[in-house]
């Protein structure tokens, strides 16, 4: 609706220029022998229609990275759709057809579960990012012990990377820290966070977790840092909005869906909190803050 609404604007607008172009060759016509009228009002009808030629590339412009970047965001979902059910129809196959192990039944079980979590993160994922985008739905706030659910977000993530110990650290907060929020939204944010922060940190993934309470404000701070492949000054910004992705270098190699950190700083954003991405270059790892109403 809203893009629909935006087009006809600029539709509009095109008319109103065309018009003005007629009015502007009539009244040179009309105003021949009176130059100091027409020179006004050919500099204010000029620049009324530069301006609005501007603003029509703009539009055009921005509507071709937006048409791109659907087309970009089509391709992940499908990858990432298409390869757990090939997979987990792979597997299933092999074991109709013919006689496997206890030992490797029970591999292939494994694998198809990860596989099937894959898929269902995927399409949560999507949910997820419709439902951000609705501006009635209404928040279950309440009181949250902020050190218990990022604790419980770092488990999960554990669990689902098989992550050893000491790969996800977190430093006790000094004293019971609060926040008012949606837990279960909250909880989606910060395993949408470390789950990035694994998938963009190699083989060998170290990501801490410090809780502490803002000095300069009534905000609680989450600071979420890795040692993965950081991210350039261009895109600190930008990898918030919806579908984005970096375009060149080794986080494009990631697979994706474009949709985590733009359900995170949705979800924030309803709570009346910011986040922030900090990096110091490509290959020296992220830091994510994350700022909450404190309770």
């Amino acid at each position: 609706m809203r893009r629909r609404k935006t087009a006809i604007f600029f539709l509009v607008l095109g008319i109103c220029l065309i018009i003005l172009a007629v009015a502007l060759n009539v009244g040179w016509i009309l105003l021949n022998l009176r130059q100091v009228a027409l020179l006004v009002f050919g500099v204010i009808f000029f620049a009324l229609i530069i301006t609005g030629l501007v603003l029509n590339t703009i539009f055009l412009v921005r509507e071709i990275r937006r048409s791109e970047q659907h087309d970009a965001f089509l391709n992940s979902v499908t990858h990432e759709l298409k390869t757990p059910i090939a997979s987990i129809k792979l597997y299933l196959e092999t074991l109709k057809t013919r006689k496997v192990s206890p030992e490797k039944q029970m591999e292939f079980y494994d694998v198809m579960l990860a596989d099937s979590d894959r898929l269902l993160n995927t399409v949560e994922q999507v949910l997820q990012a419709s439902r951000t985008k609705e501006k009635k739905r209404q928040l279950s706030i309440s009181e949250v012990e902020i050190g218990a659910l990022v604790s419980e977000a770092a488990t999960m993530v554990k669990t689902r990377h098989n992550l050893p110990d000491g790969s996800i650290r977190l430093a006790e907060p000094s004293g019971d820290i609060r926040v008012l929020g949606d837990k279960a939204e909250l909880l989606t944010v910060f395993i949408n966070l470390l789950d990035n922060a694994v998938k963009y940190s190699g083989d060998d993934p170290k990501i801490s977790i410090r809780t502490k309470n803002s000095s300069l404000s009534k905000k609680v701070e989450i600071f979420i840092k890795d040692n993965g492949i950081g991210v350039a000054k261009a895109d600190l910004k930008r990898i918030f909005k919806r579908f984005y992705r970096v375009a060149e270098g080794e986080a494009n190699e990631r697979k994706g869906t474009g949709l985590g950190l733009f359900i995170v700083r949705s979800i924030i954003e309803k709570h009346g909190g910011r986040i922030r991405a900090d990096s110091r270059g490509e290959g020296k790892g992220s830091t994510f803050l994350v700022q909450l109403p404190r309770a």
